[in-house]
């Protein structure tokens, strides 16, 4: 009897109240959407770095005779001579933080610049001996790239030391920018959200108030008469969850799986495993969020 006294009191609730609580499902499912997506892209990020970065190597150019003459700064003894090319290569092998080193050649430099660059009228006038040798070197750890750049920047023999890994940090930064800004979004929607379920419960408790104000005389508890506004707070905000969830898994089938990952293919995105593994939390957040929010408003605007 109670439980259907309960019940059919959330029923009229939600009744009574239809627009305002239509408005906190859609903000609900909106902050949501927001807050899966960023734990998404974070996941997507932390993939990529750990995709791309262990593809990283650094590059120790060498001086050629081209070098000498026309960057005397970077190459003041002249070229590159065999016997330092010997001694380099030895120093970067019996490094504990060196993988692996790989020489490329200038001929190999220059056949690699061709295949890259053959729709560009540089690749025309470009020969080889304008191309650096150089050792690409792979590391365990790419983040200790300084210790290699430390030990050859300057030295007689090497024009410069390339990290591959700076040129992916602006790409990261970006899309760390993207995922702040994500979630200050979320922050401003979720407070929206929960501005309009306290205004939603002030509401249904001032229209209620007769009843509650019976239900008090009887003798009814404190928990008995706020749980049906707990609940109705508690039912938006999981349809908002639901419908959170629903375009978060759209967006991987269509947008992910059925449009980008067959044009942009150097990325491998998050699998079906990432967001199903975000859903249940999603639909806790939705679920619990809304009904806090509601107990607080309650001890405010239902005396009981």
């Amino acid at each position: 009897m109670r439980a259907h006294f309960v019940l059919s009191e959330i029923g009229v609730g939600l009744r009574r109240n239809v627009t305002m609580t239509l408005a906190v499902i859609v903000s609900v499912a909106l902050s949501l959407s927001l807050l899966g997506g960023s734990l998404l892209a974070r996941e997507q990020v932390s993939s990529m770095k750990d995709f791309w970065y262990d593809k990283v190597q650094v590059s120790v150019f060498l001086c050629n005779k081209v070098d000498a003459e026309t960057d005397p700064v970077a190459c003041p003894k002249g070229a590159v001579t065999e016997e330092q090319k010997t001694e380099i290569k030895e120093e970067l092998n019996a490094y504990e933080i060196v993988d692996q080193v790989f020489h490329e050649s200038a001929e190999e430099a220059y056949q690699h610049y061709q295949e890259q660059q053959k729709d560009s009228p540089l690749a025309a006038v470009v020969t080889p001996d304008q191309m650096q040798e150089s050792f690409r070197v792979k590391l365990h750890d790419p983040e200790k790239y300084e210790v290699i750049s430390t030990a050859y920047a300057g030295r007689e023999g090497v024009h410069s030391v390339q990290d591959q890994r700076a040129l992916l940090e602006n790409l990261f930064q970006l899309l760390n920018g993207v995922n702040i800004a994500a979630l200050g979004l979320m922050t401003l929607m979720l407070l929206v959200a929960l501005l309009l379920i306290v205004n939603t419960v002030r509401v249904s408790a001032f229209s209620r108030r007769r009843e509650t104000g019976i239900m008090r005389l009887v003798g009814a508890s404190s928990f008995y008469i706020q749980m049906p506004f707990i609940l109705e707070a508690a039912i938006a905000g999981l349809i908002g969850a639901l419908l959170a969830c629903g375009l978060l898994v759209g967006g991987k089938f269509f947008l992910i799986d059925g449009f980008l990952e067959d044009r942009i293919q150097v990325i491998d995105f998050v699998g079906w495993d990432a967001v199903i593994s975000v859903l249940p939390f999603i639909l806790v957040v939705g679920a619990l969020m809304p009904s806090v929010a509601a107990l607080f408003a309650l001890r405010k605007y239902l005396k009981v």
